[in-house]
């Protein structure tokens, strides 16, 4: 099976609750490989960027707000269907939605602090990794365990 790249980032929440270590670490058990890492603050541009496809919209300045209010983690991984392993190892956007078991699902509060961005999409998932990194900072790599976990 083909490995894939995804981008995902830990928001001000993770960070400011030190649970950063903890969630990397579940998408790393997984088996998710790390291709790009970085604490970064947000810029206005990245959070303009980021949230486009929102803009004009009421909640749009309070999204662009919120992700510049703290340093994220932001990340690339990579694995076999990797958006899909993401998106179900966070859960459902609301958190009281969210499976147990989930990121969401085990600390998340509130809809508005729901602790992770996961891209959706392939092509979401390229422009936000291009938002955030260049190519240059991005790693491929393989472990010797990959090929235990997909073939």
């Amino acid at each position: 099976m083909a490995w894939e790249r995804t981008f995902v980032m830990l928001k001000p929440d993770t960070v400011q609750r030190g649970l950063a270590g903890e969630v990397l670490a579940r998408f790393e058990r997984k088996g998710l490989r790390v291709a790009a890492l970085k604490l970064i603050s947000v810029s206005q541009e990245q959070a303009s960027r980021h949230y486009a496809v929102h803009e004009g919209k009421p909640f749009y300045e309070g999204l662009v707000q919120y992700i510049r209010s703290s340093p994220v983690v932001a990340m690339v991984l990579e694995g076999p269907d990797v958006i899909t392993q993401v998106r179900a190892l966070v859960g459902a956007t609301r958190p009281n939605e969210a499976a147990p078991g989930t990121i969401r699902g085990d600390f998340g509060l509130d809809i508005s602090n729901n602790l992770v961005h996961a891209s959706d999409s392939n092509e979401n998932a390229a422009f936000e990794i291009g938002v955030y990194f260049s190519e240059a900072e991005i790693v491929s790599y393989e472990r010797d365990s990959d090929k235990w976990l997909a073939s």
